[in-house]
């Protein structure tokens, strides 16, 4: 995680057939039920819908269009995911879009988005706060004070954040400064697994 790849240059690559993020701001609400998010536009369009599916061996967010149309699917990639990977699975076409990359320490959440068939980093995901992030981990009340995460191009650049709100339930914003950089499917369904997997 530590080294960076060169973006390809064709950022359509990483494109999602079933959706179209054009905005550069999408906010991501968890619902009343546990770990079912709405994704919103900067319009307050419903463009998202995910949920995880409970009781299965390995973890699942599908997520389906504001139309209620199969979208993708985010699937871990073993039983137990401690420092595992996360392929998000395109509906249209069936095909690995990209890979989340989950290091996992005590001391900072970070997560890279990979490029599945050659492992180049496209984005990297990181806590902004390292004490929190740490007491996350070791005090549940910790989970109160909403969680900060900064977006980073391949190149190690910024490009945009995951900012968390003071809510009832949990709710994030996530902006993304460059939108060519990244593949912003990608990271904001990366909004919705960090909450979810931080409230395990």
């Amino acid at each position: 995680m530590s080294e960076y790849s060169v973006f390809p240059s064709d950022s359509d690559a990483y494109d999602i057939s079933t959706v179209d993020l054009s905005d550069d701001r999408y906010e991501v609400k968890q619902s009343a039920i546990r770990n079912k998010y709405t994704v919103r536009d900067g319009a307050g369009n419903v463009v998202l819908r995910g949920k995880q599916k409970m009781f299965k061996l390995k973890e699942e967010f599908p997520f389906v269009t504001g139309d209620g149309d199969d979208a993708f699917s985010v699937k871990a990639g073993g039983v137990i995911d401690i420092g595992g990977s996360y392929a998000i699975v395109d509906s249209g076409t069936g095909e690995e879009v990209v890979v989340l990359d989950e290091d996992y320490s005590l001391f900072v959440e970070n997560w890279t988005i990979r490029d599945p068939e050659t492992g180049e980093a496209l984005a990297t995901i990181k806590s902004k706060s390292k004490p929190m992030a740490a007491l996350r981990h070791l005090i549940s009340v910790a989970n109160l004070v909403p969680n900060k995460y900064e977006i980073f191009d391949a190149d190690g650049g910024h490009v945009g954040d995951i900012e968390g709100k003071f809510s009832l339930r949990d709710a994030y914003t996530v902006t993304i400064d460059d939108a060519s950089d990244v593949p912003k499917e990608a990271v904001v369904a990366a909004a919705c697994i960090l909450d979810a997997l931080e409230n395990q």
